[in-house]
């Protein structure tokens, strides 16, 4: 065989595992559609470390998120931001956790929280915030990330093809037969034992065009705005929760600060349950909205924390977010991990979050897959 391992999808998932399994002597290539790592999924977001806060509707995420938190940002020292005060609002009305269940399950998950302190509770507007708190969360700079993860590759010899598209798998005498399209558009076919499918939002594109079932997913057309916040909260990070509400987190990337909502973020939505095989995902993500939702963004959030009126906006960066359905109901982020799934040897990942490759690489162990 060519390589023991082919990774389909560059960005953090991917990288990760194709270092897991190359510690492991195997011979990785990972395979990446854009022209360099880490460009979309792994790039547009909120570049939220959580440390459970976030889930106050699915405990078993949040516990999962406290687990992950420390070996995260130990592994990654040189990625995270943790120069800023994070703080936790409950908004009113429309909330649906009260400042009491929000206590309480900080309690439970043990997770730190403790009444803000007064000068941000001062810049709150009272009828629409019950309470403050501060908590400790942090940022990542993904374009670190995406350094230090380069580097590790090259030091364990992980064979990396940009501007490259994976347009389908089949069995092949004992092996996977990986049919690429090369970056000059020349046609080729690699051969493998394993091909992990990590590329999120284009999931069923590729098993559609293996001859493999689909996963049903969701996805969303969202859009992050990136602003310049007021000097109050420039060393802050603020979330208010849990409902339609929003949160403003310091974007280490670009130096400035993103802001999310949950009414706005997402323009449009559809269910993805018959398969990819034309590579409509894609279309939609080239075809994204021209317009932006930033000034619905600034004055609800405005109503709330009157001196975000006073945000600069920078740009906004677009991406298809995709989930599980089953997580609409608890807001919950599990992995989706599926070996073998349509060919033997073809497996497919997906995680709602940056530190949920720790659950992928537990799943992969379980399942004793490419030892």
């Amino acid at each position: 065989m060519d390589y023991d391992i082919i990774i389909v999808g560059g960005g953090f998932f991917g990288m990760y595992i194709s270092e897991y399994f190359a510690k492991k002597k195997r011979r990785v290539l990972l395979v990446e559609r854009e022209q360099d790592c880490m460009r979309r999924a792994s790039y547009h977001n909120q570049a939220r470390v959580h440390n459970g806060y976030h889930y106050p509707r699915s405990v078993l995420t949040a516990l999962r998120s406290r687990i992950s938190f420390p070996r995260f940002i130990q592994e990654y020292s040189n990625c995270v931001v943790s120069d800023f005060q994070k703080f936790y609002l409950i908004g009113s009305p429309l909330g649906k956790v009260s400042a009491y269940q929000f206590q309480k399950f900080c309690e439970r998950i043990g997770a730190p929280c403790e009444v803000a302190p007064t000068w941000l509770r001062r810049l709150t507007n009272p009828h629409f915030v019950e309470a403050c708190f501060s908590t400790v969360e942090y940022a990542f700079d993904a374009t670190a990330l995406r350094d230090t993860m380069l580097q590790r590759l090259n030091a364990v010899s992980v064979e990396i093809r940009l501007g490259t598209t994976v347009e389908g798998v089949r069995q092949k005498a004992g092996a996977l037969a990986v049919s690429i399209r090369n970056t000059d558009s020349s046609a080729e076919e690699l051969t493998a034992a394993h091909v992990f499918n990590c590329t999120y939002s284009n999931i069923n594109f590729l098993l559609a065009n293996s001859g493999a079932p689909p996963i049903p997913l969701k996805h969303e057309m969202t859009e992050m705005c990136i602003v310049e916040v007021p000097d109050e909260i420039r060393q802050s990070g603020i979330t208010v929760m849990c409902g339609p509400f929003f949160s403003v987190m310091p974007f280490p990337a670009l130096g400035l600060h993103s802001v999310s909502h949950v009414r706005y973020t997402p323009h449009y939505e559809w269910l993805d349950e018959g398969g990819d095989a034309d590579g409509a995902q894609g279309r939609l993500f080239d075809a994204r909205p021209g317009a932006s939702a930033w000034e619905a963004m600034r004055k609800d959030a405005a109503r709330y924390i009157p001196v975000l009126s006073e945000c600069r906006y920078s740009q906004s960066l677009w991406e298809v977010k995709t989930v599980l359905p089953r997580s609409e109901t608890d807001d919950s982020r599990p992995i989706l991990f599926r070996p073998n799934h349509g060919l033997p040897g073809l497996h497919s990942v997906l995680g709602g979050k940056i530190d949920n490759v720790y659950d992928v690489v537990k799943a992969i162990e379980v399942n004793s897959i490419g030892l």
